[in-house]
């Protein structure tokens, strides 16, 4: 049978594309650790908001979407969000009502370590097939192409 083609050039087959299996790979553990969260009625991009936010006292919400690279729009929405969910508080300025810093609640706090815990259980799980050689391997040369391609938006889908 012959190879479809596009003008007598061979069309290349989908499964032939590094960036697939990333993808494929990619989706499978964020739906993993997506139903994980469920239980705590957090989302993946809410978690990662929560986990920036666990190495500071307080941020600026500007700072937080420069800091994930996310939008500040998307970050306004993450963040009203978990203010609902009494996650994240805000405090505005006497002096400047438009500037306000998010801090995270006791609650919120408390829940980072057990986000955490299910982020590395999901990890454990899905490459559990790896060596600790490959694991250490594979991280090396994503972070490579990630400093390569100079990205900076933290993945939150």
């Amino acid at each position: 049978m012959k190879q479809p083609t596009l003008n007598d050039r061979a069309v290349s087959d989908l499964k032939s594309h590094l960036g697939f299996w990333l993808r494929f790979v990619s989706n499978h553990v964020s739906y993993a650790f997506a139903d994980k969260l469920l239980a705590s009625g957090v989302t993946v991009a809410e978690w990662v908001i929560l986990r920036e936010m666990f190495d500071h006292a307080s941020l600026a919400p500007s700072l937080l979407a420069e800091s994930t690279g996310l939008s500040r729009g998307a970050v306004s929405k993450l963040v009203d969000r978990l203010f609902r969910k009494e996650l994240l508080t805000r405090v505005g300025r006497d002096d400047d009502r438009r500037f306000q810093t998010i801090a995270l609640t006791p609650a919120g706090k408390s829940l980072v370590p057990r986000l955490a815990k299910l982020a590395d259980e999901n990890d454990a799980e899905f490459f559990a097939a790896l060596t600790q050689d490959e694991r250490q391997a594979l991280s090396a040369i994503l972070k490579k192409l990630v400093e390569a391609n100079h990205l900076t938006k933290l993945p939150t889908e």
